[in-house]
């Protein structure tokens, strides 16, 4: 069997006698020589390349994209007999991290300092004697209630620390519950859940579905006090809806580390909207467990066992 790794991460996974590994260059289509693999590996292709030889890989039998979200990969085409993984849970502390430190740049109000900072004005009005729970956007995590709008592996483990910060937490997804110990709504219930939320996390995938999911009327749902943080994909919000809800001043900040053009082009209307913190897509970008992940994924498919991360078939 030969197992194509791409060459933008260092990967070194322990693969069983027969297994021939070969890297490819992540920035171009796989080389003809060596579309006769068996087991692709992907991180940081683009869809085109991917696209381009989906269909000329006959003895292709697995794919294993690195990303949490696997739509690029899903996309490309391979054909429906090809087993295709994710890299579910290989992003879920890097990304963690980042939504933390969005939230807490939001409540703590950091993007202003750094205008005062810049201007090299000492910000009365953000330090010394503060009321706990001001008129206004929320400054705290204590008491405050945080949305998470995608409970998946990611959204189970920022919670926990949201949590331990003295916030009020509560997942979203398809059906209502419990999960990690948190109280989860369905979607159908969204809603009336908007209209008691000061921060709301998204971490929901690209799908038809979630296209443009946080939109004019959802938005219009939120308190005037309350954030928005995107850590999950750039189409699920509705960016015309964001900047005007932003504008009017109808919530209070938000902070997006995607868009739905990746890069965000500079006549982009986000580089303008007031209250809005933007990274550029720096939230993941470091899997971490790819090598026992890709291997243990190898095995499994070798033994024709079940393989972890299914989406496709």
């Amino acid at each position: 069997m030969k197992l194509l790794l791409p060459d933008s991460l260092p990967l070194a996974p322990a693969v069983p006698e027969g297994v021939e590994t070969v890297s490819y260059d992540a920035s171009a289509p796989v080389p003809d020589e060596h579309l006769d693999a068996e087991a692709l590996v992907v991180w940081g292709s683009s869809t085109d390349d991917m696209r381009a030889v989906a269909g000329r890989m006959p003895r292709l039998r697995w794919v294993q994209s690195l990303a949490a979200g696997p739509d690029a990969v899903l996309a490309a085409g391979f054909r429906d007999d090809v087993v295709i993984t994710s890299g579910s849970g290989l992003h879920d502390r890097p990304v963690t991290e980042h939504a933390l430190a969005l939230v807490l740049a939001l409540v703590r109000r950091l993007p202003a300092a750094a205008r005062a900072h810049a201007k090299n004005r000492w910000a009365d009005e953000l330090g010394g004697l503060q009321p706990l729970h001001p008129e206004g956007a929320v400054t705290t995590l204590l008491g405050a209630r945080v949305l998470i709008w995608g409970f998946g592996a990611i959204g189970q483990t920022v919670a926990p620390l949201l949590d331990q910060l003295g916030a009020q937490v509560r997942g979203v997804a398809r059906s209502s519950g419990e999960r990690s110990g948190f109280a989860v709504i369905a979607e159908d219930d969204l809603h009336q859940e908007l209209g008691r939320t000061d921060v709301l996390l998204m971490i929901l995938p690209s799908t038809p579905a979630t296209a443009q999911a946080l939109n004019a009327e959802r938005l219009a749902a939120l308190p005037a006090h309350a954030y928005v943080v995107n850590v999950g994909r750039g189409s699920t919000v509705d960016e015309s809806a964001l900047v005007a809800a932003l504008s009017d001043g109808r919530i209070a900040g938000a902070a997006l580390d995607v868009t739905s053009t990746e890069p965000l082009p500079a006549d982009s209307p986000l580089w303008d909207a007031p209250n809005l913190l933007l990274t550029p897509h720096a939230a993941g970008g470091r899997p971490v467990g790819a090598d026992e992940l890709i291997s243990a994924n190898l095995a499994a498919l070798l033994a024709g066992r079940d393989l972890r991360n299914v989406v496709q078939p």
